[in-house]
């Protein structure tokens, strides 16, 4: 009898042991403070995003030739809107069927006349592979986020970040800039 219980204690105790060396290593975390990023605008200019610290940025990345531009007009009453606490940011991108075909001022020409932007756009990137923007990778890895990771699928794909510079969600391309998950974001 006292054979058996001995087996079962050591049968258990290399039991504990291997599932203690099966555990993962836990992920170091390269988390990057969010007002340490920096880009330029589409006019060229460096864009601190300390200068945002106490607001709330949505950020989009925009494309002029995609069914959802249209997107901007409301993009810009919500700028508009809640300015005082809310900075809406569009980064053209052409990673999604090429439907992003013009440059810098041209894009900004575009966006102003056909759907009276005027907020701040930085300058056309990329949301994937070697070449992703800073700003991207900040948004879509949790290692450096410290939220989540996500992909970005196609044009308009938008990022809440709160006034502490925390990211808080993600939203397809689908969801309307004021739809009410969004609205409740910006207005908490």
């Amino acid at each position: 009898m006292s054979y058996r219980i001995g087996l079962f204690i050591a049968l258990g105790l290399l039991l504990v042991w291997q599932l203690l060396i099966a555990l993962p290593a836990p992920i170091p975390t390269k988390m990057k403070n969010f007002y340490t990023l920096q880009a330029k605008s589409l006019e060229g200019e460096a864009v601190d995003f300390a200068e945002f610290k106490g607001k709330k940025i949505l950020f989009v990345n925009t494309a002029t030739e995609c069914g959802y531009t249209p997107q901007l007009k409301t993009l810009e009453a919500l700028q508009q809107q809640y300015g005082d606490k809310l900075v809406v940011i569009g980064i053209p991108t052409d990673d999604f069927a090429g439907q992003e075909p013009r440059e810098g001022p041209e894009i900004a020409a575009f966006c102003a006349r056909n759907y009276g932007v005027s907020f701040l756009m930085l300058e056309k990137s990329t949301t994937k592979g070697a070449d992703k923007n800073s700003v991207f990778k900040w948004l879509t890895e949790k290692q450096l986020n410290g939220k989540m990771s996500s992909r970005i699928w196609w044009n308009f794909q938008k990022y809440l970040v709160n006034e502490n510079g925390e990211l808080v969600d993600f939203y397809y391309t689908f969801t309307k800039p004021d739809n009410t998950k969004i609205l409740k974001q910006i207005e908490k």
